[in-house]
């Protein structure tokens, strides 16, 4: 489609976690490129404000979306709580925006908040459970996420420039990393992520551990990431792998966790938000999927990008098939088990790996 004329403004609501705001960077580069002079605006969540603001980027300004069911999970001491959402609303449409861009799922919760923002004209993802906007695009449960977001961008008129995230890492960055994880210089570092929100998509931490180990036998540098609330399940791989790993948990901010992935020779991870991270800021990487999430977040790249497949479709517990229930758009079709689907992956294929990534690069 055309460009829209006289576009001073544009919203894009976007409003969940690290690896969806990385998948979205190209379509918010393409919107950059289509309407340069235009302020655009993201609608996210709080850690958007506390890692994006004064970060170099295709976005302009960032506004804190209510933390409204189907659009985000609160915070404590949430900054925009969901009976707040009249005054955001208010709020919003005093800002005249041109173009509201819905990018945020199916649409059944975020194309109503859309549609009344009073935008001139709206655009965005469609499930058959979702209302309309003016532009349209068919919601279908598997395409590669990053491409599904380009396509709502060409909705108004911005084709792509790119199809490879790029996420900045600053000088203040940088430091952080320095002071809280420095290198030696002498050995390469392998970071190892063995989190993830969803715990199906977990590689077991005895694997993560057994890996650790072998890779530091080899004289590797390695460290083991995650978020606060994942100190424990990193602190279980570092007891398995041994005193030479080290643990980063809980250490670090976004910038400064992502100046670490920037200084890494390789990065091993579950599909999560350090994969995207790793590979928006120029890291070869090694990335755990179940095969349903290779066709949704792997990179198409294969010089310095590495999926790992586990194949197995059916609950480990249970043996229901949950190809339709790994994400809460289709909640309710699978079972209600959390157990890993990746244990079929074996360590020394993640090993290997590796290691061929790292004489490659």
């Amino acid at each position: 489609m055309r460009t829209i004329a006289d576009v001073h403004r544009i919203a894009v609501l976007r409003a969940n976690a690290l690896g969806d705001y990385i998948v979205a960077l190209p379509a918010l580069e393409a919107l950059r490129a289509a309407y340069p002079d235009a302020e655009i605006v993201l609608l996210g969540a709080p850690w958007h404000v506390q890692a994006l603001a004064g970060r170099p980027g295709p976005v302009d300004r960032l506004v804190i979306a209510p933390a409204c069911p189907g659009i985000r999970e609160p915070v404590p001491d949430d900054p925009v709580p969901a009976e707040q959402l009249p005054q955001f609303l208010e709020l919003a449409r005093g800002e005249q925006f041109d173009v509201a861009l819905q990018m945020h799922g199916g649409g059944r919760h975020s194309n109503p908040l859309v549609s009344q923002l009073g935008a001139r004209v709206t655009a965005g993802l469609r499930a058959p459970d979702a209302p309309p906007l003016d532009r349209n695009l068919p919601y279908h449960f598997y395409q590669p996420e990053v491409f599904r977001y380009l396509e709502v961008a060409e909705l108004v008129g911005a084709p792509p420039v790119t199809y490879r995230p790029q996420f900045v890492v600053r000088d203040d960055d940088v430091r952080e990393a320095q002071r809280v994880a420095p290198s030696s210089g002498e050995r390469q570092r392998v970071v190892l992520h063995p989190g993830a929100n969803d715990l199906r998509r977990r590689w077991p931490a005895a694997n993560f551990g057994a890996l650790a180990k072998a890779l530091a036998r080899q004289g590797l540098d390695v460290v083991v990431t995650g978020t606060a609330g994942e100190r424990d399940l990193v602190a279980e791989v570092c007891e398995q792998a041994g005193p030479d790993v080290r643990s980063l948990a809980g250490e670090l901010t976004i910038g400064g966790f992502a100046a670490v992935l920037a200084d890494a020779a390789a990065v091993v991870s579950n599909d999560t938000g350090a994969l995207h991270l790793a590979a928006a800021v120029g890291t070869p990487a090694v990335g755990l999927f179940w095969v349903g999430n290779v066709i949704s977040f792997a990179r198409p790249d294969r010089s310095a990008y590495r999926p790992i497949i586990s194949w197995r479709i059916h609950c480990p517990r249970c043996g229901v098939d949950c190809t339709t229930d790994l994400y809460p758009e289709r909640a309710g079709e699978g079972c209600e088990h959390q157990d890993s689907f990746l244990v079929d992956i074996p360590v020394a294929e993640v090993e290997a790996e590796t290691r061929q990534l790292l004489r490659e690069v």
